[in-house]
C-alpha cells in the first residue's frame, strides 16, 4: 500500500502541535484586518489569535478572501513528486469556494501524475469540526487503513460530524447578513444568544436561543446528550472565539455529564474568527445525525 499524506486547510483550526503530530499537510487561508493581509497559519507565525480577537472587539473592519486552484498545486505536485498519494478534506463548500478550487487542483493533478491517486471530499464542516473528521481520518490511517478507506469513512460520516455553538455578539451575525438589525439590537438588549449548527449541505443555521451566557453553554452540552454517540469514548473538540475560560467551562460539563474520553480546545482561527467575533463557543462530537 503506497504511503499518502492528508491534506486540508487551516480553516480546521487544529492546534498547531496537533496538525504537526498528525503529519498533515495544512494550505493557509488569509484575513484582512484595516485592509492588512495576515496569512493563516496555525503556529500564529503571522498574527496571535488573541492579538485578532483584540483587533475585532474594537471593530477594525475584517474580511476574508478566496483562494484560488494555483495555490493548492504547488504543495500537491510537491507531495506527488514524492511518491505519494494525496487525500485532501477541505472546507465545507457551503461556506467557501476553498474547497471547490482544492478538487480543481487535484484533478489537474491526477491528469498529470496519472501513476498517483489524489482525492479531494468536501468535508461539509467548519473550524474544528472539519479539524475532528481530519483527525478522525488520520485515526484511521494510522490503523493501517488504505486512501480509499479512509476517503470512504470519511463520506459516511461527515454528517455525522456535529456542529454546535453560540455567538456571544449578535452584531457578527448582523455584519454577515445572519439576522436582521432589529434582531441584533433586541437580542443584545436581552441576552438572547443564539444557537447554531452546521446542516448537511455545510451551511450556518440557527437552530435556538437561550437567555444568557452561561445557558447557551449548557444548551451546546444538551445537543451532545441528544444526539452524541458512546460520548464516553469519543474524543470532542471545542473552539473558542479568545474566551478559554468559557470552553474550559463547556469542557468540565462534557466530562461530568457524559464522562468524554478526552478534550481538545484550540483558537476559533481567523478565517471563521473574523465572520463570528469574539465569545464564540463551538462544540463538535460524532453524533446519531447534525
Amino acid at each position: 500500500m503506497n504511503d499518502y499524506i492528508i491534506m486540508t486547510d487551516s480553516s480546521c483550526d487544529l492546534p498547531a502541535k496537533l496538525a504537526d503530530e498528525m503529519a498533515l499537510t495544512v494550505l493557509p487561508l488569509s484575513v484582512y484586518i484595516e485592509d492588512t493581509k495576515y496569512v493563516n497559519y496555525l503556529d500564529e507565525r503571522e498574527i496571535a489569535f488573541s492579538e485578532l480577537y483584540a483587533k475585532l472587539r474594537t471593530k477594525c473592519p475584517a474580511k476574508t478572501s478566496a483562494i484560488n486552484m494555483n495555490d493548492f498545486l504547488t504543495p500537491m505536485e510537491e507531495i506527488l513528486k514524492s511518491g505519494r498519494d494525496i487525500l485532501y478534506i477541505g472546507f465545507s463548500s457551503g461556506l467557501s469556494g476553498t474547497y471547490n478550487a482544492g478538487a480543481a487542483a487535484a484533478r489537474e493533478m491526477a491528469e498529470k501524475y496519472p501513476e498517483r491517486k489524489v482525492y479531494a471530499v468536501d468535508s461539509l464542516c467548519a473550524s474544528m469540526g472539519q479539524g475532528l473528521l481530519v483527525y478522525h481520518a488520520w485515526k484511521h490511517k494510522q490503523a493501517g487503513e488504505s486512501i480509499e478507506q479512509v476517503r470512504d469513512w470519511v463520506i459516511d460520516n461527515r454528517l455525522h460530524l456535529c456542529h454546535y455553538f453560540t455567538i456571544d455578539d449578535l452584531m457578527f451575525l448582523k455584519r454577515g447578513g445572519r439576522v436582521s438589525g432589529a434582531t441584533a439590537v433586541v437580542g443584545s438588549m436581552l441576552s438572547i444568544k443564539p444557537i447554531m449548527h452546521v446542516d448537511n449541505e455545510g451551511h450556518l443555521i440557527k437552530i435556538g436561543t437561550a437567555r444568557g451566557r452561561k445557558a447557551s453553554i449548557r444548551a451546546l452540552a444538551d445537543g451532545a446528550g441528544k444526539l452524541g454517540i458512546d460520548l464516553e469514548n469519543q474524543v470532542i473538540f471545542i473552539s473558542h472565539g479568545d474566551c478559554l475560560d468559557e470552553a474550559e467551562y463547556l469542557a468540565g460539563i462534557m466530562r461530568e455529564r457524559f464522562h468524554v474520553k478526552d478534550v481538545v480546545i484550540s483558537y476559533v482561527g481567523p478565517v471563521i474568527g473574523a465572520h463570528s467575533g469574539p465569545g464564540t463557543i463551538a462544540l463538535f462530537f460524532l453524533g446519531t445525525e447534525r
